[in-house]
């Protein structure tokens, strides 16, 4: 558990909401009354300023998440008062192919070039009506170009000297290979934030993140509850049981374990309804698991990716 005085924050991330479809467990259920544009704008609209009303300042969007970019900066012209105050971020990389469609064949489409980046920064301001504080690499794998494209890095050093905070989002088994490689650029890294999946089941980039918080860089959690896999929808009883002795949720548990860890700034909720909020909300006032009780839950990274992987767009 973190015994830092400075714990990490929550923040709401929209990856959810923004488009009909999504791995989460159960979300065909959370979005049975309405997948239309206009229904997911007002579901949108409806959690950020219930996050907003309880102390949540950190939002998180991407290219890909459909029309998530759009239904934020929407909410943010309603309330000028408040960009200030919020801190916004956003991905590029991938490109949100699902045509609105629950059975899309492919969803999203992964391009890291400076092509992709060169078309979606522009986008991104368009929708969310001014820049985001914090501008990632959608999810860089070992396989992505990025890091070797000098001509791509210069484009994001550019934009880090006007003032935005650049970074990438991690996924897969290698993630902390990733983030050790990004920060052996040194001088000439335009990174200074990470965004990776840290959670109960899968804790292996902890390290790595860790390294990356002693370099200064700002270090958000995604995928605290795995995809569902870490609420009353998944089926881990020893978790369970855990957040039952304590008279609380799986997800709050579980996110109350991100928040601990000293290495992080922002742990992203996924919430797609209200009560689901709520019940995330909560972990900023519990303590989270103690490290014995993580080593009992903690799963071989190519295990658990390997199921992440095998999850269906619901």
């Amino acid at each position: 558990m973190n015994t830092s005085t400075s714990r990490a924050v929550l923040g709401l991330g929209v990856a959810a909401i923004g488009r009909p479809a999504y791995i989460n467990l159960g979300h065909d259920v959370d979005l049975a009354d309405g997948r239309e544009v206009r229904d997911l704008r007002q579901r949108t609209r409806e959690l950020v300023q219930a996050a907003w009303d309880a102390g949540v300042r950190y939002f998180d969007a991407a290219r890909s998440y459909g029309r998530g970019e759009e239904f934020l900066g929407s909410w943010l012209s309603e309330h000028p008062e408040r960009r200030a105050a919020a801190t916004i971020g956003s991905k590029w990389g991938y490109t949100y192919v699902g045509d609105w469609r629950i059975d899309a064949e492919q969803h999203e489409v992964k391009d890291h070039s400076l092509a992709t980046f060169t078309r979606q920064w522009p986008q991104t301001l368009a929708a969310l009506g001014s820049a985001p504080q914090v501008y990632l690499v959608h999810s860089l794998t070992p396989d992505s170009p990025v890091l070797g494209d000098t001509a791509l890095l210069d484009g994001l050093n550019r934009l880090a000297e006007d003032g935005v905070r650049i970074g990438f989002s991690t996924s897969g088994p290698q993630q902390g290979e990733v983030i050790r490689a990004a920060l052996a650029l040194g001088s000439a890294t335009p990174f200074s934030a990470v965004q990776a999946t840290w959670n109960l089941l899968e804790d292996s980039a902890g390290p790595a993140l860790a390294r990356a918080h002693e370099a200064g860089w700002f270090v958000v959690v995604k995928e605290a509850v795995a995809n569902g896999r870490l609420t009353t929808r998944g089926q881990n009883e020893a978790l369970h049981n855990l957040a039952t002795d304590r008279g609380t949720t799986p997800d709050a548990l579980a996110l109350a374990s991100a928040l601990d860890q000293p290495w992080a700034d922002v742990v992203l909720s996924g919430a797609a309804t209200l009560p689901q909020l709520a019940q995330n909300l909560a972990a900023a006032h519990l303590p989270g698991l103690d490290e014995t009780e993580v080593a009992d839950l903690v799963r071989p990274p190519q295990e658990y990716w390997a199921e992440r992987a095998n999850l269906p767009w619901t």
